[in-house]
């Protein structure tokens, strides 16, 4: 059987916690801080989030080995 591809977009954007959740950094760090509150800037910091649940199952279709 050959190998899977990983999905280098997918790869890019997520990882896997050592207990298999699905870690994705939040959104509205990128550009235009300037405009921000401190508040908003904080609360987006990195160790952020997890993937939704009904999300999860497509993407480790896309990352099949673990990343």
């Amino acid at each position: 059987m050959p190998k899977l591809k990983t999905n280098k977009a997918a790869k890019k954007r997520y990882s896997y916690t050592a207990t298999g959740k699905v870690k994705r950094t939040a959104a509205n760090r990128r550009h235009l801080l300037a405009n921000k509150t401190k508040r908003q800037k904080k609360s987006a910091r990195v160790p952020s989030a997890y993937a939704d649940k009904t999300c999860e199952a497509g993407i480790k279709k896309l990352l099949p080995y673990g990343n």
